[in-house]
């Protein structure tokens, strides 16, 4: 299986760290950055093998957004802009 790259996006959730991939749905969490960092790679890691192992992988990733190179690696959808954004809730 050839590399396939993927965004992380690391959140606070108290006193842990949850890691994100966007294009996989898949998350992992951890005592700090790095450890949800190692975590979501091993998720990642066996999300893709189990795909690999039941014949899905690629169509899971046609539905997440990869796109197939002519060389046979995947070029993975990529986040252009995050930023913060905030919206007045009006009460019941």
């Amino acid at each position: 299986m050839k590399p396939i790259e993927y965004d992380v996006i690391v959140l606070r959730e108290d006193a842990e760290f949850v890691a994100y991939c966007p294009e996989l749905d898949v998350s992992s969490c951890g005592r700090d950055v790095e450890h949800a960092r190692t975590q979501l790679r091993t998720a990642v890691r066996l999300f893709l093998e189990e795909c690999e192992k039941l014949g899905t992988l690629d169509d899971i990733l046609l539905e997440s957004g990869y796109k197939h190179t002519a060389d046979g690696a995947w070029t993975s959808p990529r986040i252009v802009a995050t930023e913060i954004m905030s919206q007045q809730v009006c009460p019941a």
